[in-house]
């Protein structure tokens, strides 16, 4: 940044006020008129593995795309050309806790029955940095949940390498109303 772009930028931001850290989660509004319920994530197990970690270098992207799942659906996400439903937030959080947060809201994500979402895991200068450890758990995480079929490095105004687009299987109720739509114009 240039000296004059930080001055313009800093008397921009003059009157703003942080946002209160009430909550990680950003669910966007469904289309849908429909009851939401939440899920008791207490009765589920939590299959996320901890221990040994294989640090993923800051060099390398994020990315990871299911067996049978086409290539155009990640270059789709890649390209940041789906919506993102909801986002997580697990800036600055030790890893406990992002991992059962992970775990909450892949569930809650999966039961709302979205399909794109967003998680923001934050940037690191080295590769020991916290913020890339729990980008490395993510990678492992994320991989680990079925109904993940592929994830990817977000683009830069979503968070470049310090989040991730995750895109999710779709939902049995889902597939049926895509083939009943197709099948209505094919008669």
């Amino acid at each position: 940044m240039k000296p004059d772009d930080k001055s313009l930028f800093l008397d921009a931001m003059e009157d703003v006020q942080p946002l209160k850290r009430s909550a990680d989660v950003h669910w966007q509004p469904s289309h849908k008129s429909r009851t939401v319920q939440r899920i008791d994530t207490l009765q589920l197990d939590n299959f996320l593995t901890t221990g040994f970690l294989d640090i993923v270098p800051l060099s390398l992207p994020l990315e990871f795309k299911r067996e049978g799942l086409q290539q155009g659906v990640l270059d789709k996400l890649r390209q940041g050309k789906y919506s993102q439903q909801a986002s997580l937030n697990l800036l600055r959080q030790p890893v406990e806790q992002c991992r059962q947060a992970l775990f909450r809201f892949m569930h809650q994500s999966r039961q709302d029955g979205l399909r794109n979402v967003l998680i923001i895991h934050g940037k690191g200068r080295e590769d020991g940095s916290h913020a890339n450890i729990i980008r490395s758990y993510l990678a492992r995480w994320l991989a680990e949940f079925e109904d993940v079929q592929a994830f990817c490095t977000a683009l830069p105004h979503h968070g470049g390498s310090g989040a991730c687009y995750v895109a999710l299987r779709k939902s049995e109720q889902a597939k049926q109303e895509n083939w009943e739509r197709h099948a209505k114009r094919s008669r």
